[in-house]
């Protein structure tokens, strides 16, 4: 299968704020003077809940960037796979225009040619006809002697093969220029096919680079707030602990105490379809395939859920490829290689939008 897209999250954003929020809190311990045992538990209490509330949320933050770094390696792959048939599509397409540019000029060269060579026939014509070319037995009739009678004889035969010869000509260029008009009508709906090939293929990868961008700069967003993040944690839970060794060194009656990690895990996400029917969510058939029944990739990929041949072959396919199947079919083995999101692994996109 292929990549996948997952729009911006705004999440990164906030967990920074929120990050940047608890270490503010967490540098304003309050002094006391001469705190009592009670103070100093409550203090250490309430010390260490910041703590582990920052510790979480630079874990979710850690494991957010994570994500968008595969995102974006998955992307960068999907995207070079694209440039890759772009580049193919549109030296082909460069290659017909060529021919197609040949063909033009050289039927308008055997139209000229016939042209002329139907004059040319009409002026031997009319000067032979006004000639009054002689035929053979005027010609035997009034040679004198055989060496005469043999040049006559030549010169009429000479006559009738330039006219034979005019004639073919013509004849040849008639008939060029009928196979050429032919493969020229030929030529000129795939050159437009191809052209609005390479077009659908431009476009998804102008969106690809949209996402990609998304995603970078979400990246780049996620990697400097959890490096602010870690860096204030670190330095809070060092003030925290400088604080317990010289409470627990004043005052040794004062119990030690401890809280579990409070264990929060990130997020699975979900996905929801959108966008008309189809067989898996919305989301990663628009990064698929942004909903087009495309012909295959440079990895075989095609149809509306990007099957590669093996894929498709081995859930049951009755066409050699994904593309050349009907809408329903693709949807019915869509969904049965989706297994209400068991089989979400099989799309890269899925980790994109954000499903796995």
């Amino acid at each position: 299968m292929t990549t996948a897209r997952r729009p911006h999250r705004p999440d990164l954003l906030l967990a920074a704020c929120a990050v940047a929020l608890l270490v503010a809190g967490m540098s304003a311990v309050p002094a006391t003077a001469a705190p009592s045992a009670d103070e100093l538990r409550g203090q250490i209490d309430r010390q260490s809940g910041k703590e582990d509330r920052l510790s979480s949320a630079a874990d979710k933050l850690g494991a957010m960037e994570q994500r968008a770094e595969h995102a974006v390696e998955l992307l960068q792959g999907r995207l070079d796979a694209k440039q890759g048939d772009l580049d193919a599509l549109q030296a082909k397409l460069d290659a017909t225009e060529g021919r197609l540019r040949e063909q033009r000029k050289r039927l308008k060269r055997l139209h000229a040619r016939l042209g002329q060579s139907r004059k040319l026939l009409s002026h031997l014509l009319r000067d032979q006809y006004m000639a009054d070319k002689p035929d053979l037995v005027g010609v035997v009739l009034n040679s004198h002697g055989f060496s005469d009678l043999f040049e006559r004889i030549d010169f009429v035969n000479k006559i009738q093969d330039r006219d034979a010869t005019i004639v073919n000509t013509v004849r040849r260029a008639r008939v060029d220029a009928g196979r050429q008009a032919k493969a020229l009508a030929r030529d000129v709906p795939r050159q437009r096919a191809q052209t609005a090939d390479v077009q659908k293929e431009r476009d998804a990868l102008a969106g690809m680079n949209a996402i990609l961008e998304q995603r970078r700069d979400t990246l780049a967003t996620a990697h400097a707030a959890r490096v602010e993040a870690l860096a204030d944690t670190r330095s809070s839970r060092r003030h925290a602990e400088r604080t317990l060794d010289k409470l627990e060194a004043e005052q040794a009656k004062a119990a030690r105490e401890t809280t579990a990690p409070s264990g929060g895990g990130v997020p699975t996400g979900g996905g929801s379809g959108g966008g008309g029917s189809w067989a898996i969510p919305w989301a990663v058939v628009e990064c698929e395939s942004g909903g087009q029944n495309l012909p295959p990739n440079s990895a075989t990929a095609s149809g509306y859920y990007q099957f590669i041949d093996s894929t498709w072959q081995a859930m049951g396919g009755s066409t050699p490829k994904a593309y050349l199947a009907s809408k329903a079919e693709q949807d019915r083995l869509a969904a049965k290689l989706w297994n209400g999101g068991a089989g979400a692994s099989n799309w890269d996109c899925a980790y994109i939008v954000g499903i796995l």
